[in-house]
């Protein structure tokens, strides 16, 4: 009752100032009407907001990565977060959007390309920079992965595909029905979960990362000559740490965004992505205390970001405590995958990207096959959610993995995608951008 007095007092109040009493002008719109216009704003806002959280994600992925690395790319990491946005907003304007979101053949979308010939002022709009954020943060992903070797022109390369094309088709597999309902998903019409990227996001642009880094080799110095490897410390943990904090702040536009609703559902979303966040942490500082002996600042780290990531799949449908499990789960996963990388695969991923995104987005997307509250496999649900995410992960992997090493292979046999022995070791920031993050402070090294 309350709320009908509030919605008849807001109807009064806009029909004034319309001017809808005079008896020439059209009827006074009805109650009904207004709140489903009122509504449609609140949604056009909230889902504006949680789209700048996310913008704002850029600058903690700049500062982790940059933190994380040595003080001689500090610079090149920048500019690498600064035009993997840039480059990545317009290719996902003009084409990515479209395969992604337009009128679907079943595979990829045919319309919507620089949103030609829409209308100012509708949801489309507002649609197109909540997805362009998120298919930017999967494109740099891949850049904390190939840190402190890659060529920048290789990097604005790949940087255009994935936007372009490899992200926005995965996407379509798995969201291509949320702006045309009606259209066809193939992965999303089989059942497939994923509320806010934990595999469309995440995990593709983690398995991206385990593919050029692949392509790429390790880093001058990663490695003794008996194959053991050697750490290379990152320049600022401080900064780092910022970066994580920024990254979990930009998280709750990341998560509770993806309603694109303002309902009560936000407040519930917030809470199991900062549970399971929180748990991540703990569960990295333990697993690291355990294992390498002392509470590993950068492992704690990541294990936050791996709680975010895992519960970004299933953070609308899981219970409090289901999203403590599943940080918890993640932060001692994202520890023991970063050593299997380091040690056994001999891969060089210098802040742990492929364990954080790729591993653990496969941990959150299989997760919603576990803990669903409605069809999950702890809850009653049987194997059949289980097994459609299993599926969802495997064609991530396939899919991502495969056009990468593809991607990152005829990079580096065109336009190059290692730099030469000396600019690495003289660093990144004088080599390919001229200039020095610290000038007058850089202390250069042979490593």
């Amino acid at each position: 009752m309350k709320r009908v007095v509030i919605l008849a007092g807001v109807a009064a109040v806009v029909a004034g100032g319309w001017g809808v009493a005079s008896a020439a002008d059209s009827p006074a719109p009805t109650v009904a009407e207004l709140a489903d216009s009122l509504q449609t704003n609140i949604n056009i806002v909230w889902t504006c907001i949680a789209a700048f959280l996310v913008f704002l994600m850029q600058a903690g992925f700049a500062m982790v990565e940059s933190g994380f690395t040595r003080a001689k790319n500090a610079v090149n990491i920048l500019m690498k977060n600064l035009m993997d946005f840039s480059v990545g907003t317009l290719a996902f304007f003009f084409v990515g959007f479209g395969l992604m979101f337009g009128a679907s053949n079943g595979l990829f979308g045919t319309s919507h390309f620089a949103l030609w010939g829409t209308e100012a002022n509708t949801w489309e709009f507002t649609f197109l920079i909540f997805q362009t954020v998120f298919a930017a943060t999967a494109a740099t992903i891949v850049s904390g992965a190939m840190a402190e070797r890659t060529k920048f022109v290789g990097y604005l390369a790949y940087s255009v595909v994935i936007t372009l094309f490899i992200y926005p088709i995965f996407g379509q597999w798995a969201w291509g029905n949320l702006l045309i309902g009606d259209n066809a998903a193939w992965l999303a019409d089989l059942g497939f979960l994923d509320f806010a990227g934990s595999s469309v996001v995440h995990s593709v642009g983690g398995w991206l990362a385990l593919a050029g880094a692949i392509v790429l080799g390790p880093r001058i110095g990663k490695y003794n000559g008996d194959g053991k490897p050697r750490a290379i410390m990152g320049h600022n943990m401080p900064l780092a740490a910022l970066g994580v904090f920024i990254l979990w702040f930009g998280w709750f536009g990341f998560n509770p965004g993806s309603t694109t609703t303002g309902d009560a559902s936000i407040g519930y979303i917030a809470v199991t992505t900062n549970l399971s966040a929180a748990a991540g942490a703990v569960a990295a500082m333990l697993a690291a205390w355990v294992i390498l002996g002392k509470p590993d600042a950068s492992m704690a780290l990541n294990g936050a970001l791996a709680g975010l990531v895992g519960i970004t799949a299933p953070c609308d449908a899981v219970s409090p405590l289901g999203a403590v499990a599943i940080g918890l789960v993640a932060g001692v996963l994202v520890v023991l995958s970063v050593l299997f990388i380091d040690r056994v695969l001999k891969v060089d991923d210098p802040v742990g990207a492929v364990s954080v995104h790729g591993v653990c987005g496969a941990w959150g997307t299989l997760a919603v096959g576990l803990f669903n509250t409605e069809t999950g496999l702890f809850y009653g649900g049987g194997l059949s959610q289980l097994g459609v995410q299993a599926l969802g992960v495997g064609v991530a992997f396939a899919w991502a993995f495969g056009l990468g090493l593809a991607l990152f292979f005829a990079i580096s046999k065109t336009v190059g995608l290692r730099v030469s022995r000396d600019e690495e070791l003289r660093g990144l920031d004088i080599g390919e951008h001229g200039m020095e993050a610290y000038s007058g402070f850089q202390i250069f090294t042979t490593t």
